[in-house]
């Protein structure tokens, strides 16, 4: 039996990726009751909000679902305490360090994995004892590991690095993508940029069609001297290159920033002011599908797929 699937009791080893104000309780359900892994995401809510969606979600499926928690979180001890009294067994942590939130998490019965962007992380998640590792490549949308490897180039480097269950994101969009994946040695993918443009999810439908209209290159990673993130290239970011061009400091680039940016583009639709958070798998998705039409279509694809490779073999032979 697949690792992934035996480690989180899904059916397939699709994950859906916890993005900031996309990854509500409608997405992560949906996903869940096509059988996948899906993921809340609590890097865009208050803590009571989160406890809402956790509530909902366990109305709305009775399959496994998890919840994404940034470790940098300003709250993250009320987070990590409502994740135990609401019962969550699946957190996906990132951006910071999991060694002191794994052994919590694992003494209250919780699985945990941790997103890396290098093999170096990818070690050290293994010391501190996760359940499983998401190597998510420089293809990814949202916020983006420094060191810009790309997801063909990172998981071969993971898989040697540790023997962990390995999760492989990062431009994963299609079922093709998929066993491309697992031939280089991870167990399963998480899905970020096609859920995001699904019908569950909570971006503004503003966003999504802009989303479903981007071409290759219309992405881009910037902000890299506060935090690299990959957004559309829209009129802030024409703003955010001035600025880096200009030799904007670290904190005037935060000025910039400022606060719910994201939300303004994402969940709130402003295509002109908002940060357009995406990945670069958005080039490749131009069709608003629900969370289970995108697992039906990935697992056909990948059988397809995996089937063409067989035959070759066998003419081959």
């Amino acid at each position: 039996m697949n690792r992934i699937c035996e480690l989180f009791d899904i059916q397939y080893p699709i994950i859906q990726g916890g993005m900031v104000w996309c990854s509500g309780w409608n997405l992560a359900a949906a996903v869940s009751n096509a059988g996948g892994l899906g993921l809340i995401g609590a890097g865009s809510m208050h803590p009571e909000t989160l406890r809402e969606h956790i509530r909902k979600c366990k109305e709305a499926t009775n399959k496994p679902f998890g919840v994404n928690v940034p470790l940098m979180y300003p709250e993250i001890e009320t987070i990590m305490d409502i994740i135990v009294e609401e019962g969550v067994k699946i957190v996906f942590t990132s951006a910071g360090s999991p060694r002191k939130w794994t052994s919590f998490l694992h003494s209250n019965g919780i699985k945990v994995a941790h997103v890396v962007s290098s093999s170096t992380f990818a070690k050290k998640c293994e010391e501190a004892g996760v359940d499983a590792i998401v190597a998510e490549g420089f293809e990814a949308g949202g916020h983006n590991g420094r060191e810009e490897t790309t997801t063909l180039c990172l998981i071969p480097a993971v898989r040697k690095a540790t023997d962990l269950p390995l999760i492989a994101a990062g431009g994963i969009a299609s079922g093709e993508a998929m066993l491309a994946a697992e031939v280089l040695g991870a167990d399963g993918v998480q899905v970020g940029t096609r859920f995001a443009l699904t019908h569950e999810s909570s971006a503004n439908y503003a966003f999504k069609d802009r989303c479903l209209s981007l071409q290759e290159g219309d992405t881009m990673l910037s902000l890299k001297s506060v935090s690299p993130t990959r957004m559309v290239k829209n009129e802030f970011y024409m703003q955010v290159i001035a600025a880096e061009e200009a030799g904007a400091s670290p904190e005037e680039m935060k000025e910039l920033l400022g606060r719910g940016r994201a939300k303004m583009g994402i969940f709130e639709g402003n295509l002109v002011e908002g940060l357009l958070e995406i990945g670069q798998a958005s080039a490749l998705v131009h069709q608003l599908q629900s969370a289970q039409e995108v697992i039906v279509d990935m697992i056909q694809h990948y059988a397809e797929a995996k089937q063409k490779l067989t035959e070759q073999a066998d003419e081959e032979e």
